[in-house]
């Protein structure tokens, strides 16, 4: 009886959070979106507080330019009028964007993303993020692995053999699902993010000299299938091959006069 249970549990789990993402993916998501976005707004107010913040000056002015020229492009479904910028005087190459519509951008992150198309590429692989709801999916990736080998504990008893078993099969979700998840998850952003800034009016083409700085900045990382990022060498080929249909969005937002003159500052 037990065992019946726990099979129906996990499988209700499963069917009742079927969703599908901005790239036609299915998707498990568990969680309502407003929790999520609670978690994003809490999240961003946390760290305006704990970190440095620049309010003015020509970095915030360049940031907001190119978060301008891109947040028109976000299909209607996912558009809000809400989204909120900071930048954050800090050495790192980093940014991100919270549900809640928050980004964040880091003065570290300039120095490796030389060109208005460059930072376009990041801002709108952290937007894509959002609009694919990668956060929920994750969430509810690792609340459903729980819950499966929580069955298959309940199923295996207490031989000592079956729970080392199952100690393998928890790495085992960890390195076969959670982290192939998190893979596809910046591969799909990487995808939503190069038509953003394609339709833009943002070269398409400067998000492959955007890894290749990425990888010179970042040297050696950890071998991919235990990376919660795909290569760079993945990246940039999987850009590679998304590239003629970019080049298109391209030329049709400059046809229609979208050519964003956003200006880095100076040093």
């Amino acid at each position: 009886m037990l065992r019946r249970l726990s099979t129906l549990a996990v499988a209700a789990l499963l069917a009742a959070a079927c969703a599908t993402s901005p790239t036609g993916r299915q998707q498990l998501q568990l969680f309502p979106a407003s929790q999520l976005e609670e978690m994003g707004v809490q999240a961003y107010r946390q760290m305006r507080e704990e970190e440095p913040v620049l309010e003015e000056g020509p970095a915030v002015t360049y940031v907001q330019c190119v978060t301008d020229a891109l947040l028109p492009q976000v299909p209607e479904r996912y558009a809000r009028d809400d989204w909120e910028v900071t930048v954050f005087d800090s050495e790192q190459i980093n940014a991100f964007a919270l549900p809640g519509g928050k980004i964040g951008v880091y003065t570290g992150l300039l120095e490796v993303a030389e060109t208005p198309a460059q930072l376009a590429t990041v801002i709108g692989h952290e937007i894509g993020h959002v609009m694919a709801e990668h956060g929920n999916e994750r969430m509810s990736t690792q609340m459903a692995t729980v819950a499966g080998l929580t069955a298959l504990q309940i199923m295996a008893g207490g031989s000592r053999e079956r729970q080392q078993a199952l100690a393998v099969l928890g790495l085992g979700a960890q390195v076969g699902i959670i982290l192939p998840f998190s893979r596809l998850h910046e591969s799909e952003a990487d995808q939503i993010g190069l038509e953003l800034m394609a339709r833009a009016g943002f070269d398409p083409r400067e998000s492959v000299q955007l890894w290749r700085n990425m990888a010179e900045a970042g040297g050696d990382g950890p071998p991919e299938f235990l990376s919660t990022h795909p290569s760079k060498d993945t990246r940039i080929r999987d850009l590679e091959a998304q590239m003629d249909g970019a080049l298109g969005l391209y030329r049709q937002a400059q046809a229609r006069g979208r050519d964003p003159d956003c200006r880095p500052p100076r040093g």
